[in-house]
Parts: structure tokens; C-alpha cells; sequence
């Protein structure tokens, strides 16, 4: 053979993925190009390491077919493709188009889906498993476009969701199947400039009118305009509207109301005033907007009354005479909007890891010693170090958001709480690690991290958002600690067990951390954990009582305590994260795949420790066991980094919801595609 012809069918498939290979009309020799560096996309050098569809089918948790069938669906359609590398697709929303253009490619989007019947059953089929079916499809969506989700989850779980379970018979009837099929466009006004976290404090009013049966809906001052309100600026046509609710005098807190802010045709109705709330960081396929309400009449049966009703002749009825459990009930179903944050969240950092560990893989830079080939990125101890303990935290999470997802949407009256608890924790956990790994995948990727190509960078402007709605992470972690210490109250008053949360380990004796930090022993891991949560709960309940006995109320005692409420709260999102991971890793019988989730879960729990300054803080360590467990981290590291490929291929993002670079690099920024875009 000439030099410079290729033999072997192998080889010549990877130069010619690889851009180094080029077809010369000489006959039949191929003629190779000169390469620059040594360099092959990653999954040209990798056997799988164990079962990648068992562990995608562990990760996602339910709802496979369905996950295919709503990817197929946009790969159909060139409303959804960002870009053709050869003959590769990617699917993805160009953020950086002006904000009128992503607004319509959103309805555009939904528009898709309706006419495929894809929303069909989403709010009037009640049974678990179409929630579940629901929920697989969002998830899916969202890896797509950050807005398109947020759009059809305003309209579905805000709007939809209020209509369902704020609302009775006469309100399922009328709205929900108009929902389904668009007719009727929802938004959901509770926010407002003046208030966002606390709901009860909303200064929006509405008034009851005997003499027409009818209510009256005011924004008396500035800060009570309705703010942030997605769909509302351009689309949306109904809005659940909360209020104070004032009757005879008396003010009888927060209620629900159904109102049109624009006819079919979009005219804004009267009594409304609407005003967009403009360019934002990100997310800019969504139509917030602000509302004004001048006098807004609602006929009485706009009243959502599965808590509290109005009769015709105005008599305020029901059956929860306690106002602050009245609230309660309230807002009890409107938790799914942190569920589905919650979710999204770890989903989106699969995409920067799985883009950023595939571009580490394949990329090199140095060479340790002259005429040697230059390292990959991902066999430097400090890039192991970065990038692969948030790949394990977001496996533990991904284990966790499943657990949560099945609570949910298989709810009984009971599990109130828990869902409140939970997805409170992880909304705020799930986020603030999403747009911790998110930063670091785009500087592990450097320059081509900045690229909108490669999404990472993009994503995080679109996900910052996360941290904010539905709740103030650091306000969310304060209401988890608020939940788990009334409980410890009652059962110090009852003298009863703990019981419920996840805290029946309050009841035995403290457990007992020896003097070897052995951080791969699941005993020492749950007994670490549970020492630190029992622990901060008990000094969090000391604090507080001790604030009270000095003339303080029991609400600023709790406001002092912040600091410990806040770490209160992570200890215990952190250890039953710890609980779902050990969960599903007992459920396996002895494997490859059973095997790689205990180093993940050990890694997991050592680099939570080694992030955490409560554990040297409080003393549930000596300096020698967290110093032991650090370097333990770095070891973790090299042990899981043979599996890296496997492991971000089991995450079972389709390829084309993953930046080019995930793949080949060089390719993706060769002349050959500049001169075929051309």
C-alpha cells in the first residue's frame, strides 16, 4: 500500500468523523490529511462500563416510551432545530434571537403540540400515571427550551393546577377541557411588586356586591400590581387572580378568583390594565407582564371555593375557622411548581455535564515531559476534581427527584406535608447545584463554553431564574427548618416519638462517629449525616427557646436563628437525598451497575463534607477525619473516572439536545462546514 492510503474500514470511518480524512478523486485511495493533534471523539475509544439502559431507566424513573415519543416529535420539525453539523441534528432555542422572535416560536411550539394531541388528558385525566406521563413529557420539553416549558407549565400546573384543586365541580366543568385545548389561555397572578415570598401579605383587595352577585376586584396602590406574571403580556386570556378578600369589614385573607384580561380576539377587557415586563436575562419566550385591576367584576362562581365559599346574598362560609390554617390549605396544591423546579433543575445539569465531561474526553492540553502527546483534560486530578463530585451529586439528586415525583403525584391528604417539606429542600437544593455545575462545565470548557452553541453558558442565564421563583431558596430552607422544628416541639410537649420526615432517628440515642473516617461505610455515612441534622435541630430549638425566655416572640426568635435554620434545612434535603440514592442502590443485586453507585453515593457524601463547614464547625469531625476525607474525594475521582463515558451516557439526553462539542469538536469548526453553511 502507498503511503498515505488508509486500510483498515475502521480507521477510515474515524478520520473521516474525526475531519481528518478527505475523499480524492483518485480512483480508490483516500488520501489522509495531516492531523494537527492526537484527537478522537470520545465514544470511538469506549466500551460501555456496565447496563447504560438499566441505569437510564434507574435515573429517569418512569415513562421511557414517552420520553422517545416527545423527542421524536420535535426532531420532526425544523421549529425546533438549532443546527445541522453533517448529518447530525441538534435540537435547541436560539436565545440569542431578538424577544419578539422567541415569543412567537414558543406559541408556534405549543401550537406543534396541540395539533398532535400531545396535551390531550394532561388536567382532565386524573389518574398517577398520566400525571406521570405529564411529567416525563416536561421534562423532555425542558431540555429543549427553558421558555417553552415555563409556558406550558404557567398554563398547565399554575393556571390548570389552581383551577383543579383551588376550584370544585362547576370550575372542572367549565375550564378544564377549554385548558387543554387552548381555548382558554391561563396565567396566574399571585405575585406582585410588593410582595413574593409572602403570599399572605399581598395588597391586591376584592370586595363581594350582593346587588349583582359579583365580585370586585381593586389594585389600590403601586406595589400590588401584579408582577411577573407569565403569559400575561401578550397570549393570555384568563387569569387565576389572588386576593385579600374583604367581607362585611373583615378581612378573610388570601382567595382565589378566576378572571378574563382579554377577549378571544386579545382586546384587553375592561377594568384591566396590562403592561409588559420587558427584556430579561433570560428566558425571553416568555410574555411577563404586569396587571392593573380597576374595578374588575367576577360573577360570584369565579370564586375557586374548595376551601371557603360566598353564598349568593354574601355570607363568607367554611368549614376551616382557623384563618392561618385556611391559608394553609390554600396554598397546599400549589406545590407543583416547585416539584417540577426541582426536577428541571438536575435534568439541566446533566446537559452541562454530560457536554462538558464528553469535551474533556476528547480534548488535550500539555504535555507532562517534551515528545510526549498532550494529557486529556478529564486525567488532571483538578479537572477530575471540579467536574465528576457534581456528576455524583447530580445521580444522588436524580434518585431523589424520583422519589419526590412518585410522593407527588401519587399524593394522599397525609403527605401534605412531606411534599411541602421535600420539595422545598430541593427546589432550593436542586437549583443552587444547577447553576454551580452549570459555571463550572462552562469554565471546564473554556472558550467553547461561550459559544450559544454549546449551551452551557447560555443555560446559565436561562436557569438563574430557578433560585428566585417559586420561592427564595434561602426562605425555602428557612420553611423547611420551620417544619421539622414545630414537629420536634409537639413531640417534646407530647412526650411522643418523632415521627414522619424522615426523623424517626431522633428517637434512638445520638449516633456515634468513631475515630476512622471511613467515608465509603454506608453505617458511618447515615450515622454522619443523621448526627449533623439531629444536632442542628436540637441546637436550633435551644437557640430559639433561649431567645424566648429573654423576652423575645417566638416569630423573631425563629428570624434570629437563621443561620442555623438555613443549615438545618440542607442537612436534611442532604440526608434524604443520601436515603435515595442508598435506596436504589440496595434494590440491585451485586453488579457493575450496583457497584458504580456506591462509589458515587461515597463520593457524594465526601464532597458534601468537604463543602461543608458545619461538620468541623459543630465538631462532628476532628480536623484529622475531615482532612482523612478530603483526600478521599480526589481518590473517589480516580476510581469512577474509567467509567466517565458511561456514566454521562446513562443520563439518556438524546445527542441532540447536547452542544456539538459533546461530540466532535474539530468538526464542528471546520472550514468544510463554513464553506457548507455558505
Amino acid at each position: 500500500m502507498e503511503a498515505g492510503q488508509v486500510s483498515s474500514a475502521a480507521t477510515r470511518r474515524a478520520l473521516v468523523l474525526t475531519g481528518h480524512l478527505k475523499e480524492i478523486d483518485k480512483g480508490s485511495s483516500l488520501v489522509v490529511r495531516q492531523p494537527c493533534l492526537e484527537y478522537s471523539p470520545p465514544e470511538l475509544n469506549s466500551e460501555p462500563a456496565f447496563d447504560i439502559e438499566l441505569m437510564q431507566g434507574l435515573l429517569d424513573g418512569h415513562d421511557a416510551q414517552t420520553r422517545t415519543f416527545i423527542f421524536n416529535l420535535m426532531s420532526e420539525s425544523d421549529l425546533f432545530v438549532s443546527r445541522r453539523v453533517g448529518r447530525r441534528v441538534f435540537l435547541g432555542a436560539d436565545y440569542n434571537q431578538p424577544m419578539e422572535v422567541q415569543r412567537e416560536l414558543t406559541m408556534k411550539r405549543i401550537q406543534y403540540f396541540l395539533d398532535r394531541g400531545v396535551f390531550r388528558g394532561w388536567l382532565t385525566d386524573d389518574r398517577p400515571q398520566s400525571a406521570l406521563r405529564m411529567a416525563a413529557m416536561f421534562e423532555y420539553i425542558g431540555l429543549f427550551d427553558h421558555s417553552l416549558a415555563i409556558k406550558l407549565g404557567v398554563h398547565f400546573h399554575l393556571w390548570g393546577g389552581s383551577v383543579k384543586y383551588l376550584g370544585s365541580k362547576r370550575h372542572h366543568d367549565k375550564w378544564l377541557l377549554p385548558t387543554e385545548e387552548f381555548s382558554v389561555i391561563g396565567c396566574f397572578a399571585m405575585t406582585e411588586l410588593g410582595h413574593g415570598s409572602n403570599v399572605r401579605g399581598i395588597e391586591t383587595i376584592t370586595v363581594y356586591d350582593p346587588s349583582t352577585k359579583e365580585f370586585v376586584i381593586n389594585t389600590p396602590c403601586e406595589s400590588a400590581q401584579k408582577y411577573w406574571i407569565g403569559g400575561a403580556a401578550m397570549h393570555a386570556t384568563h387569569t387565576v387572580v389572588f386576593s385579600q378578600l374583604h367581607m362585611n369589614g373583615k378581612n378573610e385573607g388570601v382567595h382565589a378568583f378566576i378572571a378574563e384580561i382579554r377577549s378571544p380576539d386579545g382586546r384587553i377587557c375592561p377594568g384591566v390594565r396590562i403592561a409588559d415586563c420587558g427584556h430579561k436575562i433570560g428566558l425571553n419566550g416568555v410574555d411577563n407582564g404586569r396587571i392593573w385591576f380597576d374595578n374588575k367584576r367576577v360573577p360570584r362562581e369565579n370564586l375557586l371555593n374548595s376551601v371557603a365559599d360566598v353564598t349568593p346574598d354574601g355570607r363568607y362560609v367554611s368549614n376551616i375557622t382557623d384563618a392561618d390554617q385556611r391559608f394553609g390549605a390554600f396554598m397546599a396544591p400549589l406545590t407543583s411548581g416547585r416539584v417540577t423546579i426541582a426536577v428541571s433543575a438536575v435534568y439541566q445539569s446533566k446537559v452541562g455535564l454530560a457536554t462538558a465531561l464528553r469535551y474533556a474526553l476528547s480534548r488535550r492540553a500539555f504535555a507532562l515531559s517534551p515528545n510526549e502527546p498532550e494529557v486529556l483534560l478529564l486525567d488532571y486530578p483538578s479537572h477530575q476534581h471540579r467536574l465528576i463530585p457534581l456528576l455524583a451529586k447530580s445521580y444522588a439528586m436524580s434518585f431523589a427527584a424520583c422519589d419526590l415525583k412518585r410522593i407527588y403525584y401519587n399524593r394522599k391528604p397525609e403527605h401534605a406535608k412531606i411534599i411541602h417539606v421535600l420539595s422545598s429542600g430541593y427546589k432550593a437544593m436542586f437549583s443552587w447545584h444547577n447553576l454551580k455545575t452549570l459555571q463550572e462545565c462552562r469554565e471546564a470548557c473554556g472558550g467553547q463554553g461561550l459559544k450559544s452553541e454549546n449551551k452551557v453558558g447560555q443555560l446559565k442565564a436561562e436557569y438563574d431564574v430557578q433560585l428566585t421563583f417559586e420561592g427564595d431558596n434561602n426562605v425555602l430552607m428557612q420553611q423547611v427548618s420551620k417544619a421539622l422544628l414545630g414537629d420536634f416541639f409537639t413531640s417534646q410537649k407530647k412526650q411522643q416519638p418523632m415521627k414522619g420526615l424522615g426523623l424517626e432517628h431522633m428517637n434512638g440515642p445520638p449516633p456515634t462517629i468513631g475515630t476512622n473516617a471511613n467515608v465509603r461505610d454506608v453505617t458511618f455515612q447515615l450515622a454522619l449525616f443523621r448526627l449533623r441534622e439531629r444536632d442542628l435541630l436540637v441546637k436550633l430549638a435551644q437557640q430559639v427557646r433561649e431567645l424566648v425566655s429573654k423576652g423575645s416572640t417566638m416569630a423573631n426568635a425563629t428570624l434570629a436563628s437563621y443561620q442555623l435554620a438555613e443549615d438545618l434545612g440542607r442537612a436534611f434535603s442532604e440526608r434524604s437525598v443520601l436515603e435515595s440514592i442508598l435506596s436504589v442502590e440496595n434494590s440491585l443485586a451485586p453488579s457493575p451497575e450496583k457497584t458504580i453507585l456506591g462509589l458515587l453515593r461515597s463520593l457524594f457524601v465526601a464532597t458534601t463534607v468537604d463543602e461543608d463547614p458545619v461538620f468541623l464547625r459543630h465538631a462532628y469531625l476532628s480536623p484529622d477525619q475531615a482532612l482523612s476525607i478530603q483526600k478521599e474525594v480526589a481518590s473517589l475521582c480516580r476510581e469512577i473516572r474509567p467509567f466517565i463515558l458511561s456514566l454521562v451516557d446513562a443520563f439518556g439526553i438524546p445527542a441532540p439536545f447536547l452542544g456539538p462539542i459533546a461530540f466532535d469538536w474539530i468538526a464542528a469548526n471546520s472550514w468544510d462546514l463554513e464553506e457548507a453553511r455558505s
